[in-house]
């Protein structure tokens, strides 16, 4: 019986990591403003995990700059900034990697502290790298109160969540009439080879 509802936990926690990529995939393809989709996404991400905030920081030249929270900080976006490599927030971006912190997250020697952020007291820490063509661009960061042991699907859902923001940002700098007016048949050709009709082969 124990056995079976673990299982049934583990389905519907796939099941709602799955639900959070489909959303944030139509968020990609909707027109909406830059902001108000990452505003989406930090919400999101908070709602998956429980967390009590959801950070993300983009590039500005050198800097990591505050873009999006999940919690209303309207004073601090675009005013909270980060150089390359400082705090646990730049050296995921440095280091390009993931990064879990259960408790105690304060106490890392990595850690830098903003007055004005309330986050700087919470306890466990999660945060993993925006990705654009194979670029770091940005950091993503998930907090909670209290201790917290993030789980695999937590880890794995934030990685994939850094890759889709890094997707995003890519096409926000595309203007809808050039994908309109785009062939994108001679796009592929241009950057790769299609394959012509006697070349395919099939398994047997």
């Amino acid at each position: 019986m124990a056995k079976g509802k673990e299982l049934e936990a583990r389905v519907e926690k796939l099941e709602q990591q799955l639900g959070i990529y489909q959303r944030v995939s139509r968020l990609m393809v909707r027109e909406l403003s830059l902001a108000d989709t990452l505003q989406a996404v930090a919400r999101l991400v908070q709602d998956f995990t429980s967390c009590d905030s959801c950070l993300l920081y983009l590039f500005d030249d050198d800097e990591l700059v505050l873009c999006a929270t999940s919690s209303p900080h309207p004073a601090e976006i675009g005013q909270v900034r980060l150089r390359s490599g400082e705090g646990l927030t730049g050296w995921v971006a440095r280091e390009r990697k993931l990064l879990a912190i259960s408790s105690e997250a304060y106490r890392d020697p990595r850690f830098k502290t903003f007055s004005e952020l309330p986050e700087d007291s919470f306890e466990a820490f999660l945060s993993a790298p925006v990705i654009a063509r194979n670029r770091v661009v940005g950091v993503v960061n998930v907090q909670h109160r209290m201790p917290h042991r993030h789980s695999g699907a937590e880890m794995e859902m934030l990685t994939t969540i850094g890759e889709q923001v890094g997707c995003l940002l890519v096409l926000a700098r595309l203007n809808p009439t050039a994908v309109e007016a785009a062939n994108h048949v001679e796009l592929v050709k241009t950057h790769g080879h299609i394959a012509r009709r006697d070349e395919v082969t099939y398994g047997e």
